[in-house]
């Protein structure tokens, strides 16, 4: 072998140690720090899951977002199944969906004006839209006129601002997927009450719901491998889950998301098995939805003394953006008054936004956001 060779072979042996040594270094960290838990470091080395729900406690208030297709019909973000539109014209918005005034900086900007400390979007609603990229199915943002993943845009806009990003997924609903539970077979929501069967539904047999959880496993890999750093996700409808717990493998997708992620925290509403890391009632603060279910109480009582987190809504009613109720939104005092009863029962207030078609807000709730934020500033100084 002559002395190039030699070289050749001895610079790609040093080649091999520098990685070598370079990835036990990485080990040696840990895992890496998400922005938001900045001040939590030590416990995050410690415990990064004790850490992050530390973080969470203190954090007591959130920006929530409602945006998906349903937000170009104005009506809010149930009205595939309030008006019963068929699959295939549903299927339909995804061609103008553009989103051209979704602007991730200004709604991280927005929620630090407003005091918020962490936002939690939809990434994927019961309408079975994805707002992230995602190989899993077609029916995603990447595949519209948008062309842009959202759900990345905001991702990296929380990191450099050090907010934390939960991520609303639709696990118990998706009118869209072929192989979710009919409404015959346990929920009247499982699917819209369609008058003609409606030939992108596939579901026959109680097995064929495995299709489906392959799906919502595939697409949970997805999230944390591509947004790592996210807080956690916050699974919905819990009704889906009461009326079927037995199509529903609950102990082994929270497994997932552990093995995917050391810090993410986990909700289910009031809760799925009771492994969930804080209850998210709607509105009141009682989790009393779906108590007639044996599995609902069990569990109920699980997680009655876990951190709660209270969602409200800036619209009189829905989530996804309602224009007939332009004009009626909650105002700063109204904002302020709802902070004040979360922290009367040490809860945390998620209170949520429904972008209009195009992504941008509604003036009158950034007004009484950035108002609702001054005040609270305010009262700190």
């Amino acid at each position: 072998m002559n002395k190039v060779k030699l070289k050749s072979v001895k610079n790609m042996q040093n080649l091999i140690l520098l990685v070598l040594f370079l990835g036990m270094h990485a080990c040696n960290k840990g895992p890496e720090l998400p922005s938001y838990l900045s001040e939590h470091e030590a416990s995050y080395k410690e415990n990064p899951r004790q850490a992050n729900l530390q973080w969470f406690q203190e954090a007591k208030y959130g920006m929530f977002i409602h945006y998906g297709l349903y937000s170009q019909l104005e009506k809010g973000e149930w009205v595939q199944l309030n008006d019963t539109i068929p699959v295939a014209e549903y299927a339909k918005l995804k061609e103008n969906f553009t989103a051209e005034n979704f602007d991730a900086d200004m709604i991280t900007d927005l929620a630090i004006k407003a005091s918020m400390k962490y936002i939690t979007i939809t990434s994927k609603h019961h309408d079975g839209f994805c707002l992230f990229e995602t190989k899993a199915t077609d029916f995603n943002v990447m595949n519209s006129p948008c062309g842009r993943d959202l759900i990345g845009e905001l991702y990296e806009a929380c990191e450099r601002k050090g907010l934390g990003l939960f991520l609303y997924y639709s696990y118990g609903a998706d009118w869209k997927h072929p192989y979710f539970y009919p409404r015959e077979a346990g929920w009247a929501n499982a699917r819209p009450a369609y008058k003609e069967p409606q030939p992108e539904y596939k579901y026959e047999k109680k097995a064929d719901f495995q299709i489906y959880v392959d799906f919502v496993h595939k697409q949970i890999t997805e999230l944390f491998t591509q947004y790592p750093h996210i807080a956690g996700i916050w699974f919905d409808p819990i009704m889906g889950f009461y009326s079927r717990p037995d199509l529903f493998p609950i102990d082994s997708t929270y497994a997932l998301v552990r093995s995917l992620s050391p810090h993410a925290l986990i909700s289910f509403k009031q809760g799925a098995n009771g492994e969930e890391d804080f209850m998210a009632p709607e509105r009141g603060g009682e989790a009393k939805v779906g108590q007639q279910f044996e599995v609902a109480r069990q569990v109920y009582e699980l997680n009655k003394n876990k951190p709660k987190e209270i969602c409200n809504t800036l619209q009189p009613h829905a989530w996804g953006y309602n224009k007939q109720h332009d004009g009626n939104h909650k105002n700063a005092d109204e904002i302020l008054q709802m902070l004040t009863d979360a922290a009367a029962i040490n809860a945390n207030l998620l209170l949520n936004v429904g972008p209009k078609g195009d992504g941008s807000f509604p003036e009158e709730d950034i007004r009484a956001l950035e108002e609702a934020g001054s005040r609270l500033q305010s009262m700190q100084n």
